[in-house]
């Protein structure tokens, strides 16, 4: 299936939801960075969470970027997005695993850690961008997100996240869905929701069974007369360019760059998010100078 995720709202306006299937970009980064299977569990959740936090922002060039910072073996786990459903992303350390419950499930807590907090940049054209945070509640990140709408934005909120790793490693299913009730929404309305909720199987068990976020989105809210507002093609895709990767050099100021020169006579730049290596010789190194 390839990824995509929807966007729905009910005829009354008052609950809105994101369905995402991201099986294919969780791949990706996977062998991007080469993650163990808890880490992959762990990024992969991450980087649906903001593919759909991301489709929340109205203009085109507005950027978000997701962190989640629970302490753990993992580090700091990283997701940049735009509204147009393209996102990029990194663990600190890709191999952080875990042994797995005792039910089977990939521990992702125990490598994401439950110390530490949640902080969402949207950078909107403004002159600052605005940040939002919240506490680290569980360590399995749709549960620190659900926390982070109700604490930070005051926007009561159901989220689903989802990674099926394979035996060979690879990722089998990967998706999720976020519910955001809105002020009017009836009392019964709600304990619909609850109770479909609660007797849902898995997001990453619907996925891998073949159902699309429509269909998911019909297996959760069927209740309600739901319409499709948007459906956007998602990718996971990396920005870096030589220009950008310049630009970073030379905010590192002169002295630096000449330590550069003098030591290694060049400089090798690697990039997090897609770990392409861009070379620096000795002259381009001064051309930076000017």
């Amino acid at each position: 299936m390839k990824d995509y995720l929807i966007r729905g709202i009910d005829k009354t306006g008052n609950i809105r939801v994101f369905v995402a299937s991201t099986t294919n970009l969780v791949e990706e980064a996977r062998t991007t960075h080469n993650t163990a299977p808890t880490a992959t569990a762990a990024l992969g959740r991450t980087l649906t969470a903001g593919l759909m936090m991301g489709t929340m922002m109205k203009n085109e060039n507005d950027r978000m970027t997701l962190k989640i910072s629970g302490g753990g073996p993992i580090g700091n786990i990283w997701a940049v997005a735009n509204n147009r459903g393209t996102i990029k992303g990194y663990a600190d350390n890709p191999s952080a695993d875990a042994e797995s419950t005792n039910s089977g499930k990939l521990d992702v807590k125990e490598v994401v850690g439950r110390d530490g907090s949640i902080t969402v940049s949207m950078d909107l054209g403004l002159k600052e961008p605005y940040v939002g945070q919240s506490q680290i509640v569980s360590g399995e990140i749709a549960e620190d997100i659900a926390y982070y709408y109700a604490s930070s934005e005051q926007q009561p909120s159901v989220v689903a996240l989802g990674v099926l790793v394979d035996k060979d490693i690879s990722v089998r299913s990967a998706g999720g869905y976020i519910i955001q009730l809105l002020p009017n929404v009836a009392e019964e309305d709600i304990v619909k929701i609850e109770d479909a909720i609660r007797n849902i199987e898995p997001i990453s068990t619907l996925i891998d069974r073949g159902l699309s976020p429509e269909e998911i989105m019909e297996k959760i809210l069927g209740d309600f007369e739901m319409k499709v507002l948007d459906k956007i093609d998602l990718e996971y895709s990396c920005d870096c360019s030589r220009e950008r990767i310049e630009g970073v050099l030379k905010s590192i100021g002169e002295d630096e760059i000449k330590l550069m020169i003098e030591e290694d006579g060049g400089a090798e730049v690697v990039c997090h998010f897609c770990n392409t290596k861009h070379q620096f010789v000795e002259e381009e190194l001064e051309n930076l100078i000017g």
